[in-house]
């Protein structure tokens, strides 16, 4: 595996990105809107994802690196849970349910699977060399 040097270069960071803006999207319209409180939740977990994965990266060593990847990977299941109280209360449909739970159960499986090749990794980091 090529070495990577910026967040931005990982496929699930920018899958992270893509999530976080749908949810966005979708926090914008009536009735949602007017849910602060689970606007404010479902966009936090959201972002929560992505901001993880960067801060990790740049924390320079692969045990670092592992544990924000856990918290990345607890906030996409964050969102699958906050997804069911939006889906519940009707302020998305079935479909925009099942697209965004999707995409947060990609991202948790392939967190998940970066954690596994980083524990395995011969490379701790670039605070290492």
């Amino acid at each position: 595996m090529a070495t990577v040097e910026r967040f931005e270069d990982l496929k699930v960071w920018q899958k992270s990105r893509e999530l976080c803006h749908e949810i966005f999207s979708l926090v914008t319209r009536d009735p949602f809107c007017r849910d602060f409180g689970l606007v404010n939740q479902i966009r936090n977990s959201s972002g929560s994802v992505m901001d993880n994965i960067a801060e990790g990266f740049d924390r320079g060593g692969n045990k670092e690196f592992i544990q924000f990847l856990f918290i990345a990977k607890s906030s996409s299941t964050e969102v699958k849970s906050q997804l069911y109280r939006a889906l519940d209360s009707k302020y998305i449909t079935e479909t925009e349910f099942e697209n965004c739970y999707s995409r947060a159960d990609e991202i948790a499986k392939m967190i998940f699977g970066f954690i596994e090749y980083l524990k395995q990794s011969e490379i701790k980091g670039k605070k290492y060399k």
